[in-house]
């Protein structure tokens, strides 16, 4: 969910919606289960989700909030889209507004929301203290400031996966985590205290584990090829020839070795949601 950059066009930027997609219904119920332990003071009417991407969030509000509308923001025409369709689909067009915006640069109006939704978007920002800011002052009186972040891309494969090239994956995501490091310098940042320095006090914090495995096999299967696919364009001149010959077998559908004939296969991650209120002064 990305809510900063310009919005692309061409296979990255759809790869990049597939892949907001899958996330989206692979982790569902774990979604569910942080709007429905966010410590709201009452069911809010107006939300906002910053970096929507394609609506996992929006849906998941809409559903354990169901008086309440979501102004959902993107950079992304096309995520944003995608997220309109999904509306129009199960009849929840009038209780979604979508706004394009650069949250890097100026704010739109986004009213006084007594509840701000920001999943996987905050360390995308140049500058996430200025968002937090606005945040803040948006915020209605009383009002709940949910921060999630995941602790990196999930991993599917076990440790000693590919038989051919154990560890695999681990040298995918180290690789990838060092071109992404100066892009993206807040991925894995302490939003507990960057909160109170903007401000806020953190009223509840809480970790998720996440491991699902063979109950989803279809959904997990795409995710993993899709997400792999996006780990090689990200890391192919910094790992060995070895690494990506097996990396490409994975990844060829029609191959003995795709990732998809796999029955050992789980997302396994973490995901860590803040929730904060405007600290009382005076």
């Amino acid at each position: 969910m990305k809510p900063i950059a310009p919005a692309q066009h061409g296979p990255a930027q759809h790869n990049h919606a597939e892949i907001l997609d899958l996330d989206a219904e692979v982790l569902a119920e774990h979604t569910a289960a942080i709007t429905a332990w966010l410590p709201v003071n009452a069911d809010p009417h107006a939300i906002v989700d910053l970096g929507c991407g394609t609506g996992a969030g929006t849906f998941a509000l809409l559903d354990r909030f169901p008086g309440a509308r979501v102004t959902a923001v993107d950079s992304s025409a096309e995520h944003l889209q995608r997220l309109q369709d999904k509306a129009s689909e199960r009849g929840l067009a009038d209780r979604v507004h979508t706004v394009p915006a650069d949250l890097d640069a100026t704010w739109p109006d986004l009213g006084a929301p007594e509840l701000v939704w920001a999943s996987a978007s905050m360390h995308h920002m140049a500058d996430p203290e200025h968002a937090l800011r606005q945040v803040r002052d948006l915020l209605a009186p009383g009002g709940l400031f949910a921060v999630v972040e995941l602790a990196g891309f999930p991993r599917f494969l076990p440790d000693a996966a590919p038989e051919d090239r154990p560890g695999l994956e681990q040298r995918c995501h180290a690789a990838s985590d060092g071109r992404h490091a100066g892009r993206l310098p807040h991925r894995g940042a302490d939003w507990g205290e960057k909160l109170a320095v903007a401000g806020f006090e953190v009223a509840a914090e809480r970790t998720i584990t996440v491991e699902i495995g063979r109950s989803r096999a279809g959904a997990v299967g795409r995710y993993a090829l899709s997400g792999l696919r996006r780990m090689r364009a990200a890391a192919a001149d910094v790992l060995s020839a070895e690494d990506l010959a097996a990396l490409d077998r994975l990844l060829d559908t029609d191959g003995a070795d795709s990732i998809l004939r796999r029955a050992d296969l789980a997302v396994r991650t973490e995901r860590t949601v803040w929730a904060a209120r405007r600290a009382v002064t005076g």
